[in-house]
This record gives C-alpha cells, sequence and structure tokens, in this order.
C-alpha cells in the first residue's frame, strides 16, 4: 500500500511540474510537439520492454477495445480538450474543472467509502482554489469537459488492462498508437509545418515532457492504479496544481498567494481523510478487474 500510495503522489506531482517547462515550447507547433513527445516515449518505453524481456503480448478483443478507447481519450482527446480550452479561456478555467477528477474518480469507481467521498470533495475544493477559481467562456468550458472525460477515461480504462499487460506494456501500447492519431491531427490543422527543427530550449521542453511526464508518470500511475483502486488513486490528482505551484515557485515565474497555499493545504487534508478509509474488499485490486 505505502509504495503506491508513494507512486501515485509521484505520478500527479511530476504530471504537474509540466507547467513550468511548457513556456519553453510555446513557440512549436502544438500537436506536432505532442506527437514528438509520445513517439519519444513511445520507443523508450518499447526498449525497456525489450530490456526487460517482456514479450509482445497480443490484447484480446475486449482489451484492445479498452486499448484503443485509453488512448484515443486518455492521451489524444485529453491533449487536444486541453490545448483548445486554454486557447479559449485560458489556463484557469480547464484546470478548475480537472481538479473535480478526484470526485469523478470516486464516484465511477464504484460505491466509495464516506471518507474517500469526504476527501475527495476536500481535495476539489483545494485544488480549486489552486487554480485560481477559473472562469471563462461556454466554449472553453465544453473543451474543458472534454478534458475531464478524458483524464478519467487515462485510469478507468487502464484497469482491465494491467492485470495482463502491466504498467510498461500499457504505457508502450497507448503511447505508441497515440502517435499516428496526434500526427493526423497536426497535418489537419498546421499542415507541413507540424514539424521542425527545435531550438535548444525546445528540445529540453520536449524531452522532459517526454520522459519525466510521460515514460515515468505513466509508470508510476499505473503501478499503483490497481494497489490503491481508482477512488484512493484518484485523490492524488489535486496534487497536479500544487506541483505547479511548487514548480512555479523554485523556477522564480511565480510566487504562490494565500490562495495558492491555502489550497495547496485542503489537497494534503483531503488526500489523508480519503486515504485513511478502510478498502472495501469488494473493491477490485491487482486482480482482473494510467503526465
Amino acid at each position: 500500500m505505502n509504495s503506491g500510495i508513494a507512486g501515485a503522489a509521484a505520478a500527479m506531482f511530476l504530471v504537474g511540474t509540466l507547467a513550468g517547462v511548457s513556456g519553453l515550447i510555446d513557440s512549436y507547433p502544438v500537436y506536432g510537439g505532442q506527437a514528438v513527445r509520445y513517439l519519444v516515449a513511445a520507443v523508450i518505453l518499447l526498449l525497456i520492454t525489450r530490456a526487460l524481456g517482456l514479450r509482445f503480448v497480443r490484447p484480446t478483443p475486449r482489451e484492445a477495445l479498452c486499448l484503443g478507447g485509453l488512448t484515443l481519450l486518455g492521451l489524444v482527446v485529453f491533449n487536444v480538450c486541453v490545448i483548445e480550452s486554454t486557447r479559449a479561456s485560458g489556463p484557469a478555467l480547464v484546470g478548475t474543472v480537472l481538479g473535480t477528477v478526484p470526485l469523478a474518480l470516486a464516484l465511477a469507481g464504484g460505491r466509495p467509502a464516506p471518507r474517500v467521498l469526504a476527501g475527495a470533495c476536500v481535495v476539489v475544493a483545494g485544488a480549486t482554489l489552486a487554480t485560481g477559481l477559473g472562469s471563462g467562456n461556454t466554449t472553453g468550458l465544453l473543451w474543458a469537459l472534454g478534458a475531464l472525460v478524458g483524464e478519467v477515461s487515462f485510469s478507468l480504462l487502464a484497469i482491465p488492462l494491467l492485470p495482463r499487460l502491466g504498467p510498461i506494456r500499457t504505457s508502450a501500447y497507448s503511447t505508441t498508437l497515440a502517435v499516428p492519431m496526434l500526427a493526423v491531427i497536426g497535418l489537419a490543422t498546421e499542415g507541413s509545418g507540424m514539424l521542425r527543427t527545435p531550438t535548444a530550449a525546445e528540445a529540453f521542453g520536449l524531452t522532459y515532457l517526454a520522459i519525466v511526464v510521460t515514460v515515468v508518470a505513466f509508470f508510476l500511475w499505473y503501478r499503483s492504479l490497481p494497489k490503491l483502486g481508482p477512488g484512493r488513486a484518484g485523490l492524488f490528482a489535486g496534487l497536479i496544481p500544487v506541483a505547479a505551484i511548487v514548480t512555479g515557485a523554485l523556477l522564480g515565474v511565480a510566487l504562490p498567494t494565500a490562495y495558492d497555499l491555502l489550497g495547496a493545504g485542503l489537497v494534503v487534508v483531503g488526500i489523508l481523510v480519503g486515504l485513511s478509509a478502510r478498502r472495501p474488499s469488494a473493491e477490485p485490486a491487482a486482480g482482473p478487474s494510467r503526465a
């Protein structure tokens, strides 16, 4: 259990650090950059799979459906919706909507224990404060809701895959499938300009996204998810805005406000409340049942 808690916390914190490096790739073609990110991550994950001697596992029809949905919704649609919501309304609105992920996962994972549900509500309140009580327009809200569906799908659709594929193969297969999908979107929206030689800063940003936010965070999250279950694991999604605040402070980009600190404190309290609940024996764990 402790390894699951540590892994989930580390995974979500690493995902939150992407805000600190996003400025490095602001000028790089958006969807081309995402395709490059997942291509690099897929190559690394496939090499790790080979180095560990993990044989190729052919997904069953049900697993193939889950894998396709995980890739399409959890990776591609999620990234498209976050990008378009940010363009329409700025980052605060989508950050606030994604702050409801703990509550959504707690409810979607079955009948949550009262403490898990209460903890998820506290985490949502803290994440909302930490992201600045986002506001925006209807277009931005609809894109943000799409991102929420993608983020929840990233976890729920992985649960049936993890017992047989494991965290490394699940990450490798999904990132590999995401590359052509994002490339098609890039060609449709950015044309031949979807790829260009990155500057040194852009190369560092893309490499960080590929290795830290994708390879490492995906593996840690998918290793922890079966141990904790979606309800408890989802509590740690509240660490994403907290990590963004910490990263911004460390890089000197922005100092945290009183609301930021209060929100971060609420997130920590909510996680502790949720984790204090005894896990029901009927909740799916590591047996057949994810920046």
